[in-house]
């Protein structure tokens, strides 16, 4: 495929995301937009943010990200606005070592519980749509992620996930970050292709999967993206 056949491809999906997200982001801050500082959602708060500059943007700041992560993240967030939301833990990093050691060494999924889904399912409750940058290529749990669908939280709350660049190849998110002026994380430079918390992140495993540096091949998944039970 030749450059111009692929930015004419790229626009044209730039052109349906903007569509999409028009259609739901309203100004009236019920929308939200996860973003943990990676590409594609760079990319999708971009897009966000032309229509609605505070629409609220949520990380889980675990308190294990990246130096570079934490950086990148602050540098964003100052020079477009954000309306920025760092969702904590109940417990600091080290309080939770003083009680249960090191989770992600142990437990990663009780680990991730805890300073991932917790902090976001809590903060989600509060909206009526949740904008994400996933894409089914991002790895094999991903392959049949939908790009609309109702989500339900712990406590009964349903809310509409969006994923708008779920048909989107690592190609089309690259080139439309170059095309539209967005940096990304200085840590794809050291060869990460899917950057989370410090300890569980390596550079890839498997050059063809770009989540197989995470958490040393034990899961592929945090948690996060994964139905809820409801609350008992």
């Amino acid at each position: 495929m030749s450059v111009a056949e692929i930015a004419a491809e790229v626009n044209a999906k730039l052109d349906a995301v903007r569509d999409e997200l028009a259609r739901h982001v309203t100004g009236k801050g019920d929308v939200c937009l996860t973003c943990s500082f990676q590409a594609e959602d760079v990319l999708l708060t971009k897009l966000a943010i032309a229509l609605d500059p505070r629409i609220p943007i949520l990380f889980l700041d675990t308190g294990y990200h990246f130096a570079e992560t934490y950086g990148y993240r602050d540098r964003m967030a100052r020079e477009w606005n954000l309306n920025l939301f760092n969702l904590r833990p109940e417990r600091t990093v080290a309080e939770q070592e003083a009680e249960h050691g090191l989770l992600y060494e142990t437990a990663p999924d009780r680990c991730c519980g805890l300073r991932k889904v917790e902090p976001l399912f809590k903060a989600l409750a509060g909206y009526r749509v949740w904008l994400t940058g996933l894409r089914r290529e991002q790895a094999r749990s991903r392959a049949g992620l939908e790009a609309s669908a109702m989500f339900s939280l712990p406590g009964g709350e349903r809310l509409l996930k969006l994923a708008p660049l779920a048909e989107w190849t690592t190609r089309d998110v690259w080139y439309a970050c170059d095309h539209l002026g967005i940096p990304l994380l200085p840590l794809y430079e050291r060869g990460y292709t899917s950057i989370g918390c410090e300890p569980c992140t390596s550079l890839p495993l498997d050059p063809g999967d770009a989540r197989s540096g995470r958490w040393a091949g034990r899961k592929v998944e945090c948690g996060i993206h994964i139905q809820a039970a409801p609350a008992k």
